[in-house]
């Protein structure tokens, strides 16, 4: 049995009853059920329709994010993400160095990076030698006036973890900026790489080894074998190609609002909702969000 769940952008819900009696009717599902009014429905049918992906196209275009997945073992007992164009609206990298003053070429470099086009380890490098010099104190001053966080990451954390669940934050990015963003969010760990700082400036150097789409992999791995858990009980989002192991490892694995590289292996795709959009998909109402 699989699970069908139509949502749509909680700032506009626009997600109207015909449209899900329609789909509903037409692969024959079983009754459907509100998550949210306007916002988040699901229904039953039996098995995965081989036209989902033009369905998909075509709910695309009316502002409507569409997921199929099994239903047996839906809602995971641990949330694995992604931080920059995650759980924050923002790559800090890009933000140092626009206050370096480098914004421009810095923000080219990192677009390619996620979206497959260059190695992430020299893309990193690359981009970290043009911050050498900057205080440490700019951490602080972008984490205050440049960093937002996604909509519904507080919700979705808080909801998994009173519901049992272990929420671990991986990136790319820095410890510095993770640090922080899983206080705020409440996660139970993170992990990043780490700038080298020299004589209170940034030195332009990442500290060894660097934390990437390997290790992304192996935080997957080494964090539910501790938990005694499995890969397929993990939910898993990102959105650049450096995330793509993770995703397809674990045993749901989002693209929200991902590089188009990375949604082409993706089974999963969130483009209109937020990040309440991973609790709607696990069968989470509006009601049992935290």
């Amino acid at each position: 049995m699989y699970i069908v769940t139509l949502l749509t952008s909680p700032a506009t819900p626009s997600l109207s009853r015909e449209a899900v009696e329609a789909l509903r009717n037409a692969w024959g599902g079983g009754d459907a059920q509100w998550l949210a009014v306007g916002e988040a429905a699901e229904f039953v049918i039996g098995e995965k329709p081989s036209n989902l992906w033009d369905v998909w196209q075509a709910m695309q275009a009316e502002g409507i994010d569409l997921i199929v997945l099994p239903m047996e073992g839906r809602k995971k007992k641990m949330l694995l993400a992604d931080m920059d164009s995650t759980m924050i609206q923002q790559e800090c990298i890009d933000e140092l160095a626009a206050e370096a003053g480098v914004g421009p070429r810095v923000a080219e470099i990192t677009a390619k990076a996620m979206n497959g086009e260059l190695d992430f380890e020299g893309a990193i490098d690359e981009r970290v030698g043009l911050l050498k010099d900057l205080p440490e104190s700019i951490i602080d001053h972008v984490l205050k006036t440049r960093i937002d966080f996604m909509l519904g990451g507080k919700a979705l954390v808080q909801t998994m973890k009173a519901n049992g669940g272990y929420a671990a934050l991986v990136s790319g990015g820095f410890t510095a900026f993770t640090a922080k963003v899983a206080s705020e969010l409440g996660f139970d760990e993170n992990r990043a790489n780490t700038l080298e700082v020299s004589d209170g400036k940034l030195t332009g150097r990442v500290v060894r080894p660097i934390l990437g789409r390997e290790a992304k992999l192996e935080a997957l791995d080494e964090i539910t074998a501790r938990l005694g858990i499995t890969r397929e009980d993990v939910l898993a989002v990102g959105d650049g190609m450096n995330d793509l192991l993770m995703l397809k490892n674990a045993g749901t694995g989002v693209a929200l609002h991902g590089k188009p590289a990375l949604q082409e292996q993706c089974d999963v795709r969130i483009n209109h909702g937020d990040l309440t959009a991973l609790l709607y998909v696990q069968g989470y109402s509006k009601a049992e969000f935290v």
